[in-house]
């Protein structure tokens, strides 16, 4: 389930890591996947190297000296959906929600394989270099609660026609529930889905993305439940959803 090798050769990446050592192994990693990788050490280089030009894909190393990989996956997500791979040190399960809940797509544990970094590298920019199909009868556009959702287009706006930004994983997660409302999802499916991984017990990114997409609906349908958590069974989408009129 790779993406092309010219997606994967035009796909430019910036590695933010401190240790010059995994710097240097995984830029040449990376490389020899066919990736285009600038590297920084800290957060005022990445910052430089953001501005003269900006990544199809940020890794993050939580743990920088300064400023820490938080801080900047706040202000970038804050301006852009780029997606954001979080490195963090093994048993730190608090910096690695706190990424998620800063808008991080994905994390991973160092120390990690390298297949595991390339495969979860693919697997973002698949989701995110996603484009918009051609116009045609059964593109699929749907409509629930307050919402008109594009499946094709990847695009959520609220009935008045004002857009929702979503990042990659938020905009799957979402789909995953149109395309199966009123049934209960459990967090392996919905992992799955969103990533294409098998679920860890311990993972937490399902529910942190989860708890993001509610907010972001609620700021254009307050007061609405639309994904209802059930308790030892996972999470069920409430809402009637249909094609667009």
């Amino acid at each position: 389930m790779d993406i092309s090798p010219a997606a994967a050769t035009s796909a430019s990446l910036l590695i933010v890591e401190d240790d010059p050592e995994i710097r240097t192994l995984v830029t040449a990693l990376l490389e020899g996947e066919g990736f285009q990788v600038a590297a920084a050490a800290d957060v005022a280089e990445a910052t430089e190297r953001m501005a003269a030009t900006f990544p199809d894909l940020l890794i993050l190393d939580v743990m920088l000296p300064g400023e820490s990989g938080l801080s900047i996956c706040r202000r970038v997500r804050a301006a852009s959906t780029v997606p954001i791979l979080m490195l963090t040190a093994r048993g730190d399960e608090i910096d690695r929600v706190l990424g998620l809940e800063l808008g991080a797509d994905d994390y991973l544990v160092k120390p990690f394989a390298p297949r595991e970094l390339v495969a979860r590298i693919r697997s973002l920019l698949r989701r995110a270099q996603m484009q918009p199909s051609a116009q045609t009868e059964d593109r699929r556009i749907l409509t629930f609660d307050r919402f008109v959702i594009d499946l094709d287009g990847r695009d959520l706006r609220g009935v008045d026609g004002v857009p929702v930004t979503l990042t990659s994983a938020e905009f799957d997660l979402l789909a995953t529930f149109v395309r199966r409302p009123r049934r209960v999802l459990g967090r392996d499916q919905l992992i799955d889905a969103v990533s294409g991984r098998s679920a860890d017990p311990f993972d937490r990114t399902i529910d942190v993305l989860i708890s993001r997409l509610r907010r972001k609906l609620a700021e254009v349908s307050p007061g609405v439940t639309l994904i209802s958590t059930i308790r030892g069974g996972g999470y069920l989408f409430t809402q009637v959803v249909q094609p667009r009129g």
